[in-house]
């Protein structure tokens, strides 16, 4: 700690705009550091910095002394690894005889076992049977929870040599003799020998897996920390709680405190938007159960009523039938098992300080059988959506084919297209209040009926949502059971799209351009004169209607404004009678936005979070090997460098040298590659430039756009040529002029010119696999490396 005198750099996105800065943010990447001090330490910079790879808790700026022009900093700071006392038992299995237990299960008459049941009864005889076949042929395994755990890479090989090993050094204490010394030497060459394969074989496993499941590589990475991640001690009535069981009443206290009171049924006010009624035939099926029971991710937690997700996919063919009756009889019914009503709340870290509550996520474990059928029905739902064209073109989240890319394409094209024809543009950034834990049952019911869903489901949907019950769970210490009274669980399959419907009808009656994605709304509009700020305000008041309306809360605190365009009035606005704050920069959707529409400050935070990534590959992984580094790469750290990549492609040269240089680094990793030049390591481990990738993948969106899954989204963004006289392809587009920068570099620009280039056979390729292909032997026989090379 002390002061660094670092100014330049942004330690909220870790960017910097000096080479020097970067160089010392890369340091701190490199050895696993982080810089905890977020206020100005003297005027308006941050330069005294507290940097340390253990947790630092509760960090204060506070008045300096004496005649110190810099602040005084205050922090806490957590000296050992946290002790977690206590043992489990889990499921051992590598030891487990399946096909003693599938035969087991083959012998059961599910149809006389379910005789005379409702559906709570045959599904608590279901687990009961399922649950003790599998304490007959599943042994379990202690795990217990202790200051020093086990590497993940020690097998039983390994400890035997430790244990040989160490006889030979107590015999050699003991004689003293030099054949008891050699004996020594030798089994402690043998031992670090096996060590080093173990730990090669079990990365190689990680590098495999790192794509289907990374929580793998961050579990390995996270042992080797000396801090663990997780709840810190939380403030409460200004005394600070660290007990976990206290922690996690403190939670769940917090998390019940944002539900929704609601209105009495009879003055739930109707929605105006009605359709046809859907059809109330059976649509479930057998084959659809033993398909989603095939595709059940096992590296999932299991729920409340502990039936773990490898169970359910390693016996698929054995339970598909009695889960099928359960099921047809829960829809018929109405009736909702109370397990499926039962969630373990675990509390994600988001942001800010960890000892406040509110920056904690709840996130629901609910059964995976629930979840089957969850997303099952969430299927038959969307289906009747789609066809009945129910949900809104401006919503993007959740939805097939749409995205957060397609979000902030479309958006910020209309944006940009107002900028260069000389307007000015405010844009106004909303924020729910908790927004999936408030959704009020009653109202989300009575929109669900509204769009003509059979009463069949509805019915299963109101039983669903009633008697909920949750518990915070803390380090495998659980709080006690409280009442779910709002909102849909975050981490079920179905609340997501019972969400969508809820706000489905949210930009109705607004002139303004609005974009949501679930529920993060952005709305904007040219202001070019007084009457246009009048119009957006009446907008913004329509919004707030709406959401008094529905028993829906604004955090007005985190609603923005942002004026775009050199002849901005800079008019303020309110919400609730709130004036809304002013913001030069917005993160929408994981990217950064600034009042320029340029992309230098996201290219520098996708680096750094790029960087952070591989800077743990670095630390972390011993082998150096390509079938190593180079999955871990593809998979963890270029991701980062990509997402949304087609809306913020870098334009400046700068930027382009920024990103690259990240993968100029990761390359360098591999063995036998550190002495080769860029170029020569590209051609050797099979790799394109970024630059090549951000063409290629414009090139597979614009595809994607003109005769793929986001064809319903093309009219808005793109014109066909209305004359094919000249030579090329028939689906060549009009390249739209500019006047501004800003819109040269956009998607919907700078990548028309190129695939109106593109021969006639890749374009009109039937599949977009054989698109891909086209397109890469089009590259590479040209010798193309971006645009204009």
């Amino acid at each position: 700690m002390g002061d660094f005198n670092y100014p330049e750099i942004d330690w909220g996105n870790s960017t910097a705009r000096t080479v020097n800065g970067n160089k010392f943010i890369n340091l701190l990447h490199d050895n696993f550091m982080s810089q905890v001090v977020e206020e100005p330490t003297r005027n308006h910079a941050i330069l005294d910095l507290v940097i340390s790879n253990e947790r630092i808790a509760n960090v204060q700026v506070v008045e300096p002394l004496g005649n110190s022009d810099h602040n005084v900093i205050s922090f806490d700071v957590w000296c050992r690894k946290q002790i977690y006392t206590g043992a489990t038992k889990t499921m051992n299995f590598r030891k487990a005889n399946f096909s003693s237990l599938r035969a087991a299960l083959q012998g059961i008459d599910w149809g006389i076992m379910f005789s005379d049941k409702n559906t709570e009864q045959k599904w608590l005889s279901f687990k009961m049977i399922l649950n003790h076949y599998c304490s007959q042929f599943i042994p379990l395994i202690r795990k217990s929870r202790s200051v020093k755990n086990q590497p993940m890479w020690l097998n039983s090989e390994v400890k035997k040599l430790i244990g040989k090993k160490r006889k030979a050094f107590k015999k050699y204490k003991s004689e003293g003799t030099v054949d008891a010394f050699n004996d020594y030497k030798h089994y402690n060459k043998c031992c670090k020998t096996a060590i080093w394969k173990a730990k090669i074989e079990n990365e190689e496993r990680i590098a495999a897996e790192a794509k289907t499941n990374p929580k793998k590589f961050f579990k390995y990475i996270n042992s080797k920390k000396m801090q663990v991640e997780g709840v810190a001690p939380l403030s409460y009535n200004n005394n600070m709680v660290t007990a976990d069981t206290e922690k996690a009443d403190v939670l769940n206290q917090f998390f019940s405190s944002v539900y929704t009171v609601e209105e009495p049924v009879g003055q739930v006010p109707p929605n105006s938007c009605t359709v046809a009624s859907a059809p109330t035939t059976q649509w479930l099926a057998q084959d659809m159960v033993l398909k989603g029971l095939h595709t059940i991710n096992v590296n999932k937690a299991p729920g409340p009523d502990g039936i773990h997700p490898r169970v359910l996919r390693e016996l698929g063919a054995e339970l598909q039938w009695p889960l099928f009756l359960i099921f047809s009889d829960s829809l018929s019914s109405g009736m909702v098992p109370r397990d499926r009503k039962k969630s373990n709340v675990i509390p994600i870290f988001k942001k800010g300080v960890r000892s406040q509550p509110g920056n904690y996520r709840p996130v629901s474990l609910t059964s995976v059988v629930g979840k089957l059928f969850e997303g099952l029905l969430r299927d038959h739902i969307q289906n009747y959506v789609v066809e009945n064209a129910i949900m809104s073109s401006n919503q993007h989240g959740f939805m097939k084919d749409r995205s957060c890319q397609t979000n902030l394409i479309a958006f910020y094209d209309e944006v940009s297209k107002k900028l260069d024809s000389g307007d000015a543009v405010d844009i106004i950034y909303l924020d729910f209040a908790k927004a999936f834990d408030t959704v009020p049952h009653k109202r989300l019911l009575s929109k669900l009926r509204s769009i003509g869903l059979s009463e069949v489901v509805c019915t299963w949907i109101e039983n669903w949502l009633q008697d909920r019950v949750q518990r915070v769970v803390v380090n495998g210490t659980f709080s006690t059971w409280s009442k779910v009274l709002s909102g849909v669980p975050q981490g079920s399959v179905l609340g997501p799209l019972l969400f969508n419907l809820f706000i489905n009808d949210l930009g109705e009656g607004i002139m303004s351009n609005v974009s949501v994605f679930a529920d993060d709304t952005k709305l904007c509009r040219p202001v070019n004169s007084i009457q246009d700020v009048t119009s957006l305000q009446q907008d913004l008041d329509q919004l707030a209607i709406w959401a008094a309306k529905w028993q829906m809360r604004f955090n007005v605190d985190k609603c923005k404004v942002m004026h775009l365009g050199c002849k901005n009035m800079q008019a303020p606005y309110t919400l609730n009678g709130t004036a809304l704050g002013k913001s030069l920069m917005e993160k929408d959707l994981g990217v950064l936005v600034d009042n320029k529409l340029g992309c230098s400050k996201q290219c520098q935070a996708a680096a750094a979070r790029a960087n952070k990534v591989l800077s743990c590959i670095k630390r972390g992984i011993d082998s150096r090997e390509e079938g190593v580094i180079l999955p871990l790469y593809r998979a963890l750290v270029r991701p980062h460098l990509e997402y949304a990549v087609q809306f913020w492609s870098p334009v400046l040269k700068q930027d382009i040298i920024e990103l690259e240089r990240v993968q100029r680094r990761a390359t360098k990793l591999v063995k036998g590659m550190e002495s080769l030049s860029y170029e020569e390591r590209l051609a050797k481990l099979g790799l394109f430039t970024l630059e090549k990738r951000r063409l290629r993948g414009d090139m597979i969106t614009m595809y994607k756009y003109i005769r793929g899954s986001y064809n319903n989204l093309s009219n808005v963004l793109f014109t066909s040529r209305s004359f094919q006289r000249t030579r090329g392809h028939p689906l060549r587009l009009e390249e739209g002029r500019f006047h501004l920068n800003i819109r040269k570099g956009f998607f919907t620009v700078r990548a028309v010119k190129f695939w109106n280039s593109l021969p006639e056979s890749v374009v009109l390729a039937d599949t977009l696999y054989n698109f891909k292909k086209g397109l890469d032997g089009f590259l590479a026989s040209e010798g193309i490396q971006g645009y204009g090379r």
